[in-house]
């Protein structure tokens, strides 16, 4: 054994408490119990598939599997509960491993816990009020508020995120910490996104819950575009003690929008130097047979558990981070 590495005695131990793990326990049987009372069937899908998302802000995880060929730890389940949705026209819910290979930090870690949910005929506002029921019954949160990207965008960073053109973007993101080297690099998209991130969500109130909905078309990801006159994303996105809890939309069950939008996704990735993975063909094949109009939701459990606990660390709500796996 003299090739293998002494690591140090406290490296064995777990991350979290058992204190904590007792809560998470008892966070997840409520979820079991919330879901059961309302008759939404528990389902398990593969963490590997052949196919994998093409949204170029995720990274998957590629494992050689022999005679398979590669295939993919998958960064959430929604593909695979599209496909039992489109099947059977059921609610279904999941509570799944999923794995982000970029992702690391504070409240990111390479292995993570999902809550996916997916209720047919709900939009994403119908939606919205589930997830509070949820986070209501787990935490015992008071009300939340509900309030349009437009309109904290226009209050917090002073430009309306539809009117404001690329430069004027880039300018105010320079003003509150953006290099101007990165600004240069940026596209309209990610000039939002880092003044959302880093000049609208601190501000929110972190006692309670607080949804924003309706984001710009061009960050519609897998939710439909409702043509207003200023057409919008319809989705939503959570947030509680200071960070963001869940991402949820009025899903998309077009075939050829879908198809359409992995190629554009494809685009940037080349773009950007990113694998271009092939698109979910199976995906495409349920919706072409019918999705029903539904809404959809993921949500982070550990980080349900940080807000449970007042921890600051992911690591601290899981029995073994990645610093421990």
């Amino acid at each position: 054994m003299s090739g293998t590495p002494i690591l140090p005695l406290a490296d064995w131990r777990p991350n979290a408490t058992l204190e904590t793990l007792r809560r998470r326990a008892a966070i997840v049987a409520g979820i079991r119990d919330f879901f059961a009372q309302r008759e939404v069937l528990e389902v398990e899908t593969p963490a590997l598939s052949a196919a994998t998302v093409t949204d170029p802000h995720l990274a998957s995880l590629a494992v050689p599997a022999g005679p398979e060929g590669t295939l993919f730890l998958q960064t959430s389940p929604e593909f695979a509960m599209k496909r039992l949705l489109a099947a059977y026209g059921v609610p279904n819910y999941q509570i799944a491993r999923a794995f982000r290979s970029d992702e690391a930090g504070r409240r990111h870690n390479l292995e993570f816990t999902l809550l996916e949910w997916y209720r047919p005929g709900f939009d994403h506002h119908r939606l919205m009020d589930e997830v509070e029921d949820l986070l209501r019954g787990l935490l015992g949160v008071g009300p939340a508020e509900r309030v349009g990207y437009s309109v904290l965008f226009r209050r917090h960073v002073g430009l309306d995120p539809v009117e404001a053109d690329e430069p004027s973007l880039a300018a105010r993101a320079m003003t509150h910490g953006l290099s101007s080297t990165a600004a240069v690099a940026m596209d309209r998209d990610g000039c939002l996104d880092f003044l959302f991130s880093h000049v609208v969500q601190p501000a929110l109130d972190p006692a309670r819950p607080v949804f924003v909905y309706d984001f710009p078309a061009s960050q519609a990801a897998l939710a439909r575009i409702r043509p207003d006159p200023v057409p919008v994303a319809e989705r939503f996105e959570v947030f509680l003690a200071g960070m963001e809890l869940a991402n949820g939309y009025h899903e998309l069950n077009d075939a050829e929008e879908q198809a359409a939008r992995f190629v554009a996704d494809l685009e940037r990735r080349r773009c950007l130097g990113l694998p271009e993975p092939a698109p979910d063909g199976r995906l495409l094949a349920a919706l072409r047979h019918g999705l029903p109009d539904c809404a959809g939701v993921a949500l982070g459990v550990d980080r349900l558990v940080m807000a449970a606990t007042g921890a600051s660390h992911i690591r601290e709500v899981m029995a073994f981070a990645l610093d421990r796996a």
